[in-house]
């Protein structure tokens, strides 16, 4: 077994968030050689990654996160997780917090712009912050990726910072947002 197992589940309306397992390999190398998928995800750094690629990153990442597939009306058409913070610069400047991360990819195309992604970052932040007792809850797109960013602020998080980008030439910055737990709980 790759990835790391869990039982979680989570849901709302037609959409699935379902436990990713080694049985998906082939959907998550589907969408991760898909040059227009990677581009939003990745920018121009990857056009593409091979199997032992994704078996490596998925494998790895759910070691420290929940990883799902995202399913609306039980077709797979994406990927996310919930994972403890793993950048070092961000860990160092909110010292002693419980941090998480959100990262998600929709590798289905003919579902982008229907509100998808905002369903699925509410869903994570809820796991973050009511199970998983955040502290504070990371998304971060790269600034071409308009999409994400209003996905970031329709749910309340908020720009925190601006990393210039030298390693992408599409990119300017890899924009931070985040939200607290008292943000959340403010609202919820």
């Amino acid at each position: 077994m790759i990835i790391k197992a869990h039982d979680v589940a989570l849901s709302v309306d037609n959409i699935k968030l379902r436990p990713m397992s080694d049985d998906d390999f082939d959907m998550l190398l589907k969408w991760n050689s898909d040059e227009e998928v990677l581009y939003y995800a990745e920018g121009n750094i990857v056009e593409s990654y091979s199997l032992e690629d994704i078996q490596d990153i998925y494998g790895s990442v759910s070691q420290s996160a929940f990883c799902f597939i995202i399913e609306v009306d039980e077709i797979p058409i994406g990927e996310c997780w919930l994972q403890k913070m793993n950048l070092k610069p961000i860990l160092e400047k909110y010292p002693n917090l419980n941090l998480h991360r959100i990262d998600l990819a929709i590798g289905e195309k003919e579902y982008w712009g229907k509100g998808i992604g905002t369903k699925v970052v509410r869903l994570l932040t809820k796991l973050g912050f009511e199970s998983e007792t955040a502290d504070m809850i990371f998304y971060m797109p790269y600034d071409f990726n308009i999409r994400s960013c209003k996905t970031a602020e329709r749910v309340g998080y908020k720009l925190l910072d601006k990393v210039v980008v030298t390693d992408n030439p599409k990119a300017k910055f890899y924009l931070h947002y985040a939200i607290s737990k008292e943000d959340y709980f403010s609202k919820h």
